[in-house]
């Protein structure tokens, strides 16, 4: 492995335990610091943050390996996550910075669903955070997963630790930055870092397929074309092959955004509700040329590595192969250092909130009542340590997919959360009754459609995505459980 690849990869660790002491000097000193922020974050880093959170290791692994495999019909992902985030930062965002300091200054998605809905305060905030904590468990997995691909397949046979695997190295090295950082700085640390990783992660996908289209080998658009339509014509149509449940399934993981609870955690952070528009502008622009970047280097890496003879065993391993390949190792160390940082923006953002919700979901409200923040900061950081553990376990199978676990998660979140977040910010009808009942018929949904595996296959025909069902099962399972009890009048109606 040549020098220039360790230095540049070194020189970003370096800067992101660097920012973690920072904020650490900056900004823990209570439970409100360490798990928000102090509700200070910018706009740019807010929508960066936000957009780095959300978009994990499938985005340079798993994203374009679907468009490698499958062409452009694989691209209805990216359009439907595009038009699901503009709708979460139109619909939610400021309704949730709003009304989470409203309702008793909720610091996390559990206490603001207990404080929004009183009378079912309790089951609330116990179902709330076992949802977030086993889902969040499998999505961090997915990352990791994607941090051992890179080690297992830029670095194979450097590492020999203890007869451990190059993957399993990826593994510890990935999880082991992460907690650095995380557990020094809290979320402003987290968000900083997110920053600096999304400006990254946009950098490499700029870089990235324009030079595979334009560089030596390449060819030029029309090259790349000619190629693709002499390996499968379909593999350039965004319709040939794709059924309408398929196409379905593809554009509905835009409503997973709404139940989010790492980037919709940013919106309750953001420092003043007059600065949401500007942080929406700021990320949805992020977000296209991000998701362009990706489709394309997806589809016309697929070209490339045909135009030159390319055996591609793993097509979500696409980036990495092109980025040794390609570029100077200064240059590859940096396009490793963007995948590291996808990578390592939504692991330490999943493992913050699922500290944040161990920590004051269940600490605090059936352990230690008294506990000072002090207190609740620290043992933050010890369920920050455990839950990115366990995630280790889940990852330890090396077969495994990022975009598979990340889509099972996803549609857990959606469909437990997304309803009842709509609903409880936009419908003053929403009682406690009703929210329990839609996150629990959400979660069982989505788990019960995966156990059976009709997210493969259902009733003979094509595969429908978990979240489908989920979402609408429990949306209806609010509104109508809302209105066959009684209105307790939990709303309240805020004064502007």
């Amino acid at each position: 492995m040549a020098i220039g690849v360790w230095i540049s990869l070194f020189a970003y660790f370096a800067l992101m335990i660097a920012i973690g002491i920072y904020a650490m000097r900056t900004s823990t000193s209570s439970s409100e610091d360490y798990m928000l922020g102090g509700r200070s974050l910018s706009p740019k880093v807010a929508a960066l943050s936000a957009g780095a959170s959300d978009m994990s290791g499938w985005l340079l692994l798993g994203l374009p390996g679907a468009l490698y495999v499958s062409g452009l019909a694989s691209a209805w992902i990216g359009i439907g996550l595009f038009v699901g985030a503009f709708f979460n930062w139109v619909l939610v965002a400021p309704r949730l910075r709003e009304q989470t300091v409203h309702y008793g200054n909720a610091i996390t998605i559990p206490s603001f669903l207990a404080n929004r809905f009183p009378t079912q305060a309790l089951s609330l905030r116990t179902v709330s955070a076992i949802v977030i904590v086993v889902f969040f468990a499998v999505y961090t997995a997915s990352g990791l997963v994607a941090g051992g691909k890179l080690f297992e397949s830029a670095f194979a046979g450097i590492f020999n630790f203890g007869g451990l695997s190059d993957y399993a190295v990826g593994i510890v090295i990935t999880l082991g930055v992460v907690l650095a950082y995380t557990v020094v700085g809290g979320f402003l640390a987290v968000s900083m870092t997110d920053f600096v990783q999304g400006c990254i992660m946009m950098l490499a996908l700029v870089i990235m397929p324009a030079v595979v289209l334009f560089g030596e080998g390449g060819g030029g658009y029309a090259q790349a074309a000619q190629t693709l339509n002499e390996v499968d014509p379909k593999l350039l149509s965004w319709t040939d092959g794709l059924t309408f449940i398929g196409w379905l399934s593809a554009v509905t993981w835009g409503l997973g955004y709404f139940g989010q609870p790492h980037i919709i955690v940013r919106f309750m952070a953001i420092r003043s509700l007059k600065d949401v528009p500007t942080a929406r502008n700021i990320g949805m622009g992020w977000m296209a040329i991000s998701l362009i970047g990706a489709v394309s280097l997806g589809i016309f890496g697929r070209a490339y590595a045909v135009r030159n003879g390319m055996e591609i065993a793993d097509p979500e391993t696409i980036f990495i192969i092109l980025s040794d390949l390609l570029f100077h190792p200064l240059i590859t160390g940096f396009l490793y250092a963007a995948l590291l940082a996808a990578v390592m923006s939504t692991i330490s953002s999943q493992l913050l909130v699922s500290s944040s919700s161990l920590t004051e979901d269940f600490y605090r409200l059936f352990l230690r009542k008294e506990a000072t923040d002090r207190e609740c900061v620290n043992v933050g950081r010890a369920c920050v340590v455990a839950v990115g553990l366990v995630a280790a376990v889940i990852a330890s199978d090396p077969n495994s997919q990022v975009l598979a676990l990340v889509s099972n998660a996803w549609a857990g979140f959606g469909a437990a959360f997304g309803p009842l977040i709509l609903l409880s910010l936009m419908w003053s009808r929403t009682n406690g009754a009703g929210a329990i009942a839609g996150m629990v018929v959400g979660a069982a949904t989505v788990m019960i459609w995966i156990s059976l595996g009709w997210s493969g296959s259902f009733m003979g025909g094509p595969g429908v995505y978990e979240i489908i069902p989920g979402f609408i099962a429990a949306f209806i399972a609010i509104v109508v459980v809302s209105l066959v009890t009684a209105d307790s009048g939990e709303y309240q109606h805020i004064n502007r």
